[in-house]
């Protein structure tokens, strides 16, 4: 008799589930194991929120978006500056202008229902093919092929896929799709997420604790951190910048960034370009007199790294380029996390 094929040869999903009943995470936008799944929105919210973003930041920005936009109605409805404002701190900012147009095509379109197979889920605005195996799986009870981050790692370690990432996602994809079930795959899916994110960790993972340790390959090499095979990391070019804090009558100036492209639509501080070598004080907001600060602000984004020096000034009068914000409420403006470091270090040295 032929051999099975290498990724039909492990039976993951009884101990997963198994594992996953007695361990499951809870999670605001989560139905308990085994529950009829809670409403799409809240599924769909929470999978664009935590791209690229920690369960723990995401937590309480998910209970106040919900909150204040219940529905697909609302948030369809939403004034996209607020909504802007309110995404703060969660950073990839399209995915927020993504939310807005995703919830009018399906208010428009679905008539506030929110389609149900892969294919028409890929077919909205920010939503790609992880997201909609996600949606698919957790929200609508298919089979989908769901490989996040952590199920990366999971899967790479269970069969000691040597090709360095990315060239190694083929082999993944396809070996998570051989263990994934037909029934709860969604369970399965956030099961697998869950045993990467507490048990199957990026450092030091927790082999012994872990329901499949008998069934890993990794774990059989004496070396399961070495899986996924990571590439050899590039050196991110870096851009400079200025950073621009104009101070009258306890207020500060900020400004909105044009509405495309990085940080479009948010409330920030005003910057002159941000360039391959220091700009110095090239396009203030206001004439007069700057003073340089010794302190910089260094922020890493996906493709490159900014370097920002900062200026400021005492205003002899008022900007029409902006608005003048409370300085002691600052906090409350939104800014972007790079905007937010450089208040910070301002206030501390002025």
């Amino acid at each position: 008799m032929p051999a099975k094929p290498r990724y039909l040869a492990k039976p993951i999903a009884v101990p997963l589930l198994a594992w996953y009943d007695a361990h499951a995470r809870a999670l605001p936008w989560r139905a308990p194991p085994g529950a009829p799944p809670p409403d799409p929105y809240r599924i769909w919210l929470s999978e664009i929120m935590l791209q690229q973003t920690t369960v723990a930041a995401v937590k309480p920005k998910f209970e106040m978006f919900t909150a204040r936009w219940p529905d697909f109605a609302a948030l369809a409805a939403a004034n996209e500056a607020e909504l802007m404002t309110a995404w703060a701190g969660l950073g990839y900012y399209a995915r927020a202008r993504n939310l807005v147009a995703c919830a009018r095509v399906v208010v428009a379109n679905h008539g506030r229902s929110f389609p149900q197979t892969e294919a028409e889920l890929r077919a909205l605005p920010g939503i790609g093919d992880y997201t909609a195996a996600a949606i698919a799986s957790i929200a609508f009870g298919q089979r989908a092929v769901v490989v996040d981050a952590n199920v990366e790692r999971v899967v790479a370690r269970l069969f000691a896929i040597a090709d360095p990432l990315p060239a190694a996602r083929s082999a993944i994809r396809v070996a998570t799709d051989a263990i994934t079930p037909d029934l709860r795959s969604g369970d399965f899916a956030q099961g697998m997420m869950d045993l990467g994110s507490s048990i199957c960790t990026f450092r030091a993972p927790k082999c012994l604790a872990c329901p499949l340790h008998d069934q890993c390959d990794g774990f059989a090499s004496g070396a399961p951190g070495s899986y996924p095979v990571k590439p050899a990391r590039a050196v991110k070019p870096a851009r400079f910048g200025t950073i621009f804090w104009a101070e009258r009558d306890g207020k500060v100036l900020l400004v909105r960034r044009p509405p495309r492209g990085l940080l479009g639509g948010m409330r920030a501080l005003p910057t002159g370009p941000w360039d391959t070598e220091p700009p110095g004080l090239a396009d203030p907001p206001m004439d007069g007199e700057w003073r340089m600060l010794t302190r910089k602000v260094t922020h890493v984004f996906t493709h490159f790294r900014l370097e920002l020096a900062l200026a400021v000034r005492l205003a002899e009068r008022h900007s029409n380029a902006g608005e003048w914000w409370p300085i002691a409420d600052i906090e409350s403006a939104g800014l972007p996390t790079v905007f937010a470091k450089a208040a910070g270090e301002i206030r501390r040295a002025t």
